[in-house]
């Protein structure tokens, strides 16, 4: 069975490699006057090299990833790694060197903009202290804030989030290629909207500061109050690649399989061992099915830091399931972030069976004091059930199998 998780997860991933996505979008294009290129973002160094396959006039460009993540270098292009999911003084270096390309840029010029998830991280010029960011966006991680609560306050203390970076490259054109990794594909939103006009206000800035009780100077709490850009018409976007499409992929690598594959939401957005508890419900109410079933959801958890253990929010969703499945023959369950990186850790995510708790309790550790600790990677480790990948390329969400297994 975990040859099976593990076979629809390569084939679910691999149909949404950036490289399709950069060549649907830009296949056929012409773009007059000089262009220059900017990709941030956990798949940028794998949209950058299909750029330049189909746009080869590049005249300049910067590539901007996370530690690891980049290739041979490319021709005419700046190579970058920076920090996620926390910014560090790369992160602001890096976006440095994105902006002196915008300035370049001229009337009748055109910015090819390649965007994917982690660029709010990876591609950052801060408004207030680069110490400062880093906290509070530590507080939001840890304090369990999803994608969206997280983007709306860091675009506001940013100079190129929230449509501004766009507006930096004015009057050059910008042409946005986006690889989305948020439920919804809400433009705004994807690596906080660099080159998109922002929908959210201050007052939802203020709610989402005050919900968790941020620690924030003066000059930050001030940020939050301006209105971000509302009108940006020197950009033309293009979404392509998505969690949908991977959970679509997910589904026909199962029937592959031979297991009827059951669409249960490309939403899912909750607590991490929440999504675990009710994927393992879902598989115990069907433990009397004669056929094979492969119960699949894609989307975003959230983990709320109560310990010091290691982990990331697939790990800590695939443990939790770990009890649910119990005793269960033919049960298993794999939860994986597409971009090959769950959390600060090594491992893309997790995989759990009927027997993942037996063993963990031969260990002498329990499911239940593991999840109070946060400490999942190192639970899964000890039973062979972490998901190492290496990184994908890739990025758009994380996608949940639950198999059965009756033929």
């Amino acid at each position: 069975m975990r040859e099976d998780a593990e076979k629809i997860l390569r084939e679910a991933i691999q149909a949404v490699m950036p490289e399709q996505a950069v060549r649907r979008a830009l296949t056929g294009r012409e773009f007059s006057g000089k262009v220059y290129l900017v990709a941030a973002g956990k798949a940028a160094y794998r949209m950058a090299s299909a750029a330049l396959e189909v746009c080869p006039k590049v005249e300049d460009g910067v590539v901007i990833t996370k530690y690891g993540h980049l290739g041979a270098p490319l021709k005419g292009l700046r190579m970058l790694e920076a920090g996620h999911p926390t910014p560090d003084e790369n992160s602001f270096r890096a976006a440095e060197e994105a902006l002196k390309l915008a300035d370049q840029a001229q009337e009748g010029d055109t910015v090819l903009f390649l965007l994917s998830g982690g660029g709010s991280a990876l591609f950052e010029s801060p408004l207030i202290s680069g110490e400062e960011l880093m906290d509070i966006t530590n507080q939001l991680l840890g304090c369990g804030a999803d994608i969206v609560e997280l983007n709306t306050i860091r675009k506001r203390l940013s100079a190129v989030k929230g449509g501004r970076f766009a507006l930096r490259c004015a009057p050059a054109k910008v042409f946005s290629v986006v690889l989305s990794d948020i439920i919804g594909d809400p433009l705004d939103m994807i690596a906080s909207g660099p080159a998109c006009a922002d929908r959210s206000t201050a007052a939802d800035a203020l709610r989402v500061a005050e919900k968790y009780h941020l620690r924030l100077s003066p000059e930050a709490r001030q940020l939050l109050t301006v209105e971000t850009p509302k009108e940006i018409n020197n950009v033309q976007t293009v979404i392509s690649g998505s969690v949908r499409e991977l959970v679509a992929a997910a589904s026909k690598a199962a029937e592959s399989c031979g297991y009827t594959p059951v669409f249960l939401t490309d939403r899912l957005n909750c607590e991490a061992r929440e999504a675990g508890r009710f994927m393992a419900s879902i598989l115990k109410s069907h433990e009397d099915t004669t056929e094979n079933l492969a119960f699949l959801a894609g989307g975003e958890t959230v983990v709320h830091l109560t310990g010091k253990g290691k982990g990331g929010r697939n790990q800590e969703l695939a443990l939790a399931a770990a009890p649910g499945l119990s005793g269960m023959e033919g049960a298993a369950l794999l939860s994986v972030g597409s971009d090959g990186t769950d959390g600060p850790t090594d491992a893309a995510g997790g995989y759990v069976d009927g027997d993942t708790e037996a063993r963990l309790l031969d260990e002498g550790l329990r499911v239940d004091e593991l999840l109070a600790q946060n400490d999942a990677y190192h639970g899964l480790q000890k039973v062979g059930g972490l998901i190492i990948t290496g990184p994908t390329g890739t990025n758009v969400n994380d996608l949940t199998v639950g198999l059965l297994r009756r033929e």
